[in-house]
């Protein structure tokens, strides 16, 4: 089942609209690049898509249903800044299992080693966090996964292992992927389509 929105628009002042008329679609298994310059609401765009915020104009479905907020959210939202989803008192072993306990193969895919389990969010480096936060939203429940600026902390070639292991779960899973991100050769490389926030 597809995950669209028709029609969305947004604003946070009113009628300084962030977004507008938009309409989005992204089939199971499709990996659909989200480009834009800084600014032009791709990010507000990924949270509507989400479910963590609701649109001004417009409605989001999953295949023909609205999402329902109260049980586990079937669309995954992966941000940029791991710190904001990561729970400072929680040890990462309980950031990693709230809501599944990942297999051993997922865990070696991302290279998470198990003396980082024990530690406290504040011990990690940005990017060892940030896979757990990968890891933690490939939920087997999960249907979309939108990756926000995911891997720009990370170096190059850190990267691409991450965005091969993190593609490959999600094709053999055939759960949909939306990359945003400003870097179009990035987008170019992974993406089956693309689409431009600002520029419809």
């Amino acid at each position: 089942m597809p995950l669209t929105g028709e029609n969305l628009g947004h604003y946070y002042r009113k009628d300084r609209w962030i977004i507008k008329d938009i309409d989005i679609s992204v089939a199971p298994g499709e990996v659909l690049g989200l480009s834009g310059y800084s600014g032009s609401g791709k990010t507000t765009l990924s949270r509507i898509l989400a479910g963590y915020i609701s649109p001004r104009e417009g409605r989001v479905t999953l295949g023909d249903k609205a999402m329902d907020r109260r049980s586990f959210r079937p669309v995954q939202l992966i941000y940029q800044h791991p710190e904001k989803a990561i729970n400072p008192m929680w040890r990462m072993r309980d950031v990693l299992t709230e809501s599944y306990t990942p297999s051993q193969d997922i865990l070696d895919a991302f290279e998470i080693r198990k003396e980082w389990m024990n530690r406290w969010p504040v011990e990690l480096s940005g990017g060892e966090k940030q896979r757990f936060c990968i890891v933690r939203a490939l939920n087997p429940a999960t249907q979309y996964i939108i990756a926000d600026e995911m891997t720009t902390m990370l170096d190059a070639i850190t990267q691409a292992k991450i965005w091969n292991a993190f593609l490959s779960i999600c094709k053999s899973r055939k759960i949909g992927v939306i990359v945003v991100s400003h870097e179009t050769s990035l987008l170019n490389r992974l993406c089956d389509n693309i689409y431009k926030v600002g520029e419809q």
